[in-house]
């Protein structure tokens, strides 16, 4: 592997591939807080063209965490498919760009290949790629998965109904959850971050949840964002759940201090496929974000980025219904203005894609951060374009619980309209028949929760 290069006359050498990768990253707030970016636009350039010949098999000889120390590897290296590896472990990182990007490069094609690579290898081409390189191949990739519906067929963009509320009370979720569903908003999932994580508590909401979907026969899945064990517990005292969340890290280390490993997560899926209430057989939700192994000091020296790519691989693992990237949450540590923001969520809606994943994006930012609401429309319109499966559903987009900006129930139903496209078939259907649609488009009944009172 040649680690260096030389550039309009300057050398420029680097330690190791993870070097390389950490200062061929874009500018993030996070890497540069870790110590390992680049320390200008030149050596960054530099680094990229040293990535671009670097091969997919020096990749996956060099994983970003020892195989033997990390269980996120092992599950990343053991669920290659080895035929596939064996067609493409040739190529260079710049290789696999300019495969992607030909025309030639499907939806079934890329959709094949991606069985053969592994997180690294993901991280390692988005970083050769622009903005619009990482939309163009986006918006080839279709991924589908079934809970109680189908997400991200073409011609479809989905909304998560997040009703939050600062003191869970459930009147409070209710007026938000059917005002939600007036606008369109909850096809992917009705889906609460609850203030009380007790056992208790998410069994009331789901209830709750399942009262109102059995009421209006409503096609959709449900889901309260608790701790996984908290939800296997639910489950086990009878909570009708669809869906079990869980945000996931890119190394053992990092799920661990999110309180569970593998196994937590191969238990909660087999206890939702035998007692859960949704049809399946896709039946778990992950939400990832950049930097939150840094956050927990668990990112092994490596850039955000491939950590990124590495929760989509152990993701992978799971066939999940649901993987979002919350990708403005954690603050200015990690992404520091809307232009960070906004290159980080095509990154990650590209990653996830690529790995064969549902991707959506909680397109958001926090109060303490150089950004603002057109910084995050932008990046929806982007990620629309980009063929982005759902985004999230929040009253006016302000999270009074979470205290993060969002996207809200007019944002989807704007892109619905100017990119023409539906909600899933199911609920598309429903709107109609509630009257909420009518030829595509909101009629006065939207924003009317009395309708369903």
């Amino acid at each position: 592997m040649i680690l260096k290069t030389k550039l309009f006359g300057k050398s420029y050498e680097f330690k190791d591939l993870y070097d390389v990768m950490a200062k061929a990253n874009e500018k993030k707030a996070g890497d540069i807080l870790a110590g390992i970016a680049a320390n200008s636009s030149e050596e960054r350039v530099a680094a990229k063209l040293v990535l671009s010949y670097v091969k997919l098999s020096e990749i996956r000889e060099n994983p970003a965490v020892p195989y033997e120390i990390d269980e996120v590897t092992r599950i990343i290296q053991d669920d290659i498919n080895e035929k596939i590896y064996d067609e493409i472990k040739d190529w260079t990182v710049s290789d696999l760009r300019e495969w992607l990007l030909d025309d030639k490069a499907t939806s079934f094609e890329i959709n094949r290949i991606s069985k053969g690579l592994t997180s690294e290898m993901i991280a390692a081409v988005c970083k050769l790629m622009s903005n619009m390189d990482l939309i163009a191949v986006s918006k080839k990739i279709e991924v589908t998965a079934h809970c109680n519906t189908t997400i991200g067929k073409k011609g479809t963009l989905s909304a998560r109904l997040q009703p939050n509320h600062p003191t869970d009370d459930p009147d409070g979720i209710l007026a938000s959850l059917l005002e939600g569903l007036t606008y369109g908003i909850g096809d992917a999932v009705i889906g609460l971050n609850p203030v009380d994580d007790s056992v208790e508590s998410v069994v009331k909401v789901l209830k709750r949840f399942e009262e109102i979907k059995q009421k209006f026969k409503i096609p959709t899945q449900n889901c309260v964002l608790a701790h996984v064990t908290t939800q296997m517990e639910a489950i086990k005292q009878g909570a009708p759940t669809d869906l079990i969340f869980q945000s996931i890290a890119g190394s053992e280390k990092g799920n661990e201090a999110f309180g569970f490993n593998a196994k937590t997560i191969e238990d909660a899926m087999n206890l939702a496929l035998k007692h859960g209430t949704a049809t399946g057989p896709n039946v778990m939700y992950f939400e990832t974000g950049q930097g939150s192994e840094l956050s927990s000091e668990a990112h092994h020296g490596v850039d955000q980025v491939v950590m990124e790519a590495r929760c989509y691989g152990f993701a992978r693992h799971f066939k999940p219904f649901l993987v979002n990237t919350v990708v403005g949450f954690i603050g200015p540590e990690y992404l520091y203005d809307g232009k960070q923001v906004i290159r980080a969520g095509l990154e990650d809606h590209f990653m996830g894609k690529l790995h064969g994943l549902p991707m959506g994006c909680d397109a958001c930012y926090t109060n303490h951060m150089k950004a603002d609401q057109n910084d995050i429309e932008s990046l929806a319109v982007l990620l629309t374009a980009a063929g982005c499966t759902y985004f999230m559903g929040i009253p006016h987009g302000d999270d009074v619980m979470l205290n993060y900006q969002t996207t809200g129930y007019h944002e989807t139903a704007t892109l619905r309209e100017v990119f023409n496209l539906t909600a899933i078939s199911e609920f598309q259907q429903w709107l109609e028949d509630m009257g909420f649609v009518k030829d595509g488009k909101l009629t006065e009944k939207a924003g009317d929760a009395s309708v369903l009172l």
